[in-house]
């Protein structure tokens, strides 16, 4: 009989853990037991908010390529905050909107600081495995998905440090939690090497630009340990660099095209063209050169192609560093010419629209207005779970002259609609000022370079023409960076409203927006290694200038949000019930409030606290939608109008249901101008009247449609209610014309008079 064991005890791996500190923040980083076979794996913790990061590289070269294929994938699982999706399948589908932010986030810092000839594909992936709902995850998977690089065979050698910047109270606060984030005027995440700023993506209250530089450098200073700390375990536990097979170029044909076209291509560049005109010419003496070497010998198009782009790139760049000429003839600080619109000229039936042009980059966006059902839920990690503004940027194949199939948003749409909306934010006005769900579609109709932010100018105007009071005008720039041959210590320069050719060949994209007053939003990219806080200071001054620029054309257009939203925007109206009551708006089932909404065809929002938003493009049907809440949940007020039905009558008067399960009682002498011998000659069962409530005798209510039909005030419709009973040989006692809400008053007073 064979007495061997099923199952034979194995080891445990070797765990290995470093530590290091980023600000006060602990960050905890341990590979070695999870995920063997990844090129490289590490989990990295913060307090209870944890993720797994892998970095692995293909063996073999991606084929037919001229870029590097990196990938980064954030895996967001629900089960990391112990909760089960809300979808019907009840598990993670397609990457939410938050997820592809967070991936776009870890991508940026990381892709210029691989080498530029490898085309073997690179796949990052981080697993949200817990969140704390205090610690946020987006730093903390750029910071872990470096260190699973840094201990890989993945040739990636410069380690990387992210941090999350904010301002509290006037006062710098490092990694501030998710609690802590709500009070913060600042939400700058920045990423950089032991040397530079490789990244940098943020969110403010109308920040200046010089607490933002000091913001740039401590947050540079922050991450120097954790820097230190991915330097110490390659040394340790660090696998050796796999080789790959390097890109190149053939020396021989790169010298042979390039003294064929060089100087055809500076000429080019050297005439002032729009886009497309010079993309044609560049096209023309590409072909031209193509089939002069075909006819010689076989000629790899794409090679050439290849070499086109990298000898107009340099002219590009030359021609700037040296002349201070950009392509289409602008010095470095120059906008180009702009001209907005905003009104119904462009969209009729939207409720708000502003387009936007800026040299061939073309912008409409439109505003539609909502009720809070139209708020977006949030189905993810942070315990943030709906929103109420939302802005959406598409950018269509014909707005670059291409034609392409359309699959959806893209992670570039994704990523610049985000971006607008940040801008955007710190203007829109709060929920108790103006109670609108408000989402904003930017349509890219030309692009030229810039498109994202002139989403951000032309939503200004389309918010200002649909009428949100946004507390101030918000522009956007895009300002480049172009560096010598050498290096940036040989010489750059910052160029403001960067175009399409410019973001291609240049080294930085960084996108301001904001305010007269102070920055909103911004978002950096480069192709380099790093750039020092001295530059980006002086970026952030070139497009401050440039944004005040742009901010007084727009005020050209439209000075201030327009007074009235438009006819076909729904109104709102807010009001404020006894939180007890709504149980009974809501009904069995929510059968009351959809009887409600069926009947007025307005919508009808309600909150825990008591608050009750009705909307509806007929201004007559949320007020009727209003009467028939505030029925059913009012509370009976001396003086107060109610509109009920007759339930029954006698011969001394009707009684009126003004509210649900509230009754009261009409006199005979009340019900009409005119003397009454029956009371039938003038009211029947199931009759609607209106009545004013005149006493109330510990809920006893005494009513009159006379006051009502008069126009008395409370004092004389008393008066004529006492007449009227004397008339009718029944003298009213004195606690039926007193207001209950008087007595406690009463009661008070006399006990402190007992006490004196």
């Amino acid at each position: 009989m064979n007495t061997q064991p099923i199952i034979v005890p194995g080891e445990k791996p070797t765990n290995h853990v470093y530590r290091a500190l980023i600000g006060e923040s602990e960050i905890i980083v341990e590979t070695g037991r999870l995920a063997g076979q990844a090129g490289g794996a590490v989990t990295a913790r913060m307090g209870d908010t944890m993720v797994l990061a892998t970095a692995t590289m293909a063996k073999t070269v991606r084929q037919g390529i001229d870029f590097f294929p990196l990938s980064v994938e954030y895996e967001e699982r629900l089960y990391a905050a112990g909760r089960i999706p809300g979808s019907y399948f009840r598990r993670e589908g397609r990457p939410p909107e938050a997820a592809i932010l967070i991936a776009r986030l870890v991508d940026r810092p990381l892709r210029p600081l691989f080498p530029d000839d490898l085309r073997n594909d690179v796949q990052v992936i981080i697993t949200a495995l817990s969140h704390d709902q205090i610690n946020d995850i987006d730093v903390l998977a750029v910071n872990a998905a470096s260190a699973a690089l840094i201990i890989s065979d993945v040739p990636f050698t410069t380690p990387v440090g992210a941090v999350r910047i904010g301002l509290i109270n006037g006062r710098f606060v490092i990694n501030p939690t998710i609690p802590e984030q709500e009070y913060s005027d600042l939400d700058l995440r920045v990423a950089g090497t032991k040397d530079a700023i490789v990244m940098v993506e943020c969110g403010a209250n109308e920040v200046d630009e010089a607490t933002i530089v000091e913001a740039l450098k401590l947050a540079h200073s922050a991450i120097q340990d954790y820097i230190a700390v991915q330097e110490r375990m390659r040394a340790e536990i660090g696998k050796p660099k796999a080789e790959y097979p390097r890109f190149g170029r053939n020396e021989e044909f790169n010298q042979k095209v390039r003294e064929a076209i060089g100087r055809r291509i500076h000429e080019a560049l050297a005439l002032e063209m729009e886009k497309l005109e010079r993309q044609a010419v560049l096209d023309a003496i590409e072909g031209e050169v193509l089939a002069q070497m075909q006819s010689i010998g076989d000629v790899d198009a794409d090679e050439l192609h290849a070499v086109v782009k990298d000898v107009t790139s340099e002219a590009v760049r030359e021609r700037i560093l040296r002349e201070g000429i950009r392509p289409d003839g602008r010095t470095p600080r120059q906008i180009r010419p702009i001209w907005a619109e905003a009104g119904d000229h462009l969209a009729p039936r939207a409720h708000g629209a502003g387009l936007f042009t800026r040299g061939e980059t073309q912008v409409l966006s439109i505003v539609t207005l909502g009720s809070k059902q139209d708020a977006q839920p949030l189905d993810g990690l942070h315990p943030i779970e709906e929103k109420r503004y939302m802005h959406h940027y598409n950018f269509p194949p014909y707005s670059t002259g291409e034609v392409k199939v359309l699959r959806g948003s893209s992670r570039r749409e994704i990523g610049h609609s985000a971006l607008a909306e940040r801008a955007l934010l710190a203007v829109i006005p709060d929920e108790e000022e103006f109670p609108y769900t408000i989402r904003v579609v930017s349509e890219v109709l030309s692009s030229n370079g810039s498109t994202s932010m002139a989403s951000v100018c032309g939503s200004t105007l389309a918010l200002m023409d649909a009428g949100v009071p946004i507390r101030a005008p918000v522009a956007g720039i895009a300002m480049g960076l172009i560096t010598a041959p050498g290096g940036i210590q040989q010489g750059y320069a910052v160029l403001s409203d960067i175009q399409g050719i410019e973001d291609h060949i240049g080294d930085m994209d960084f996108k301001v927006a904001g305010t007269a007053k102070g920055i909103t939003a911004l978002q950096m990219d480069i192709k380099i290694s790093g750039i020092s806080p001295e530059i980006l200071a002086e970026a952030l001054e070139q497009a401050r200038e440039g944004r005040l620029a742009i901010l007084e054309r727009l005020l050209q257009v439209i000075p201030e949000p327009r007074s009235m939203l438009k006819p076909h925007a729904p109104r709102m109206i807010t009001l404020t019930i006894d939180p007890e009551k709504i149980g009974a708006l809501i009904g069995p089932g929510g059968k009351t409030v959809r009887s409600i909404q069926d009947q007025t065809g307005a919508r009808i929002d309600i909150e825990e606290d008591g608050r009750v938003y009705i909307s509806s493009p007929d201004v007559t049907a949320a007020e009727r939608a209003k009467q028939m809440v505030e029925s059913l949940t009012g509370t009976v007020v001396l003086g107060g109008i109610y509109t009920g039905k007759v339930t029954r009558v006698t011969e001394f008067g009707a009684f009126v249901e003004i509210l649900p399960k509230v009754e009261g009682m009409v006199h005979i002498s009340q019900l009409a101008t005119r003397s009454l011998r029956r009371v039938e000659d003038e009211v029947r069962v199931g009759q609607e009247i209106t009545v004013m409530v005149i006493n109330n005798d510990n809920g006893k209510l005494r009513l009159s449609r006379r006051a009502v039909l008069e126009g008395m005030t409370l004092e004389e419709a008393q008066a004529a209610d006492r007449r009227g009973l004397a008339r009718a040989g029944a003298a009213p006692a004195a606690a039926a014309v007193r207001d209950p809400r008087l007595k406690p008053l009463a009661k008070l007073k006399r006990g402190a008079n007992a006490k004196r």
